[in-house]
C-alpha cells in the first residue's frame, strides 16, 4: 500500500487541502508539504495524527475493505459496547437486530 497516495484519497474524498490536514491533525503546515513533495513515509505518530483527524484508526487507514468512519457516536457505542458481557452484547444485538426490522 502506497501511505501517501492513501492520504491523498482520504484528503480528495473530505475536500481537504494540505493546509486544512496540517491544521485539523495539528501537525505543522511544513511537515505535511514536505511528506508529499519528498514522498516521505510518515512515522506512526504523524500517521495516527493524520488518522486521528479523519476520525479513522491506524487499522482502518490499512484496511483494503471500505471503512466506516469513527465518528463521536460511534466512538462512545464503541467504548460501552467493550465493556458489556458476552450475554450484555447477545441482547445488545438482539435488541439493534429487531429495531431493524
Amino acid at each position: 500500500m502506497d501511505v501517501i497516495e492513501r492520504i491523498r484519497k482520504l484528503m480528495v474524498d473530505r475536500g481537504w487541502t494540505t493546509y486544512r490536514l496540517a491544521k485539523e491533525s495539528g501537525l505543522s503546515d511544513a511537515t505535511v508539504r514536505n511528506m508529499f513533495n519528498r514522498n516521505t513515509v510518515p512515522s506512526i505518530p504523524t500517521l495516527e495524527a493524520i488518522c486521528d483527524s479523519m476520525g479513522i484508526t491506524l487499522s482502518q487507514f490499512f484496511a483494503d475493505s471500505e471503512m466506516v468512519e469513527l465518528t463521536p457516536e460511534l466512538k462512545e457505542i464503541f467504548d460501552n459496547w467493550v465493556t458489556l458481557t458476552v450475554s450484555q452484547k447477545s441482547a445488545v444485538a438482539q435488541i439493534i437486530k429487531a429495531l431493524n426490522e
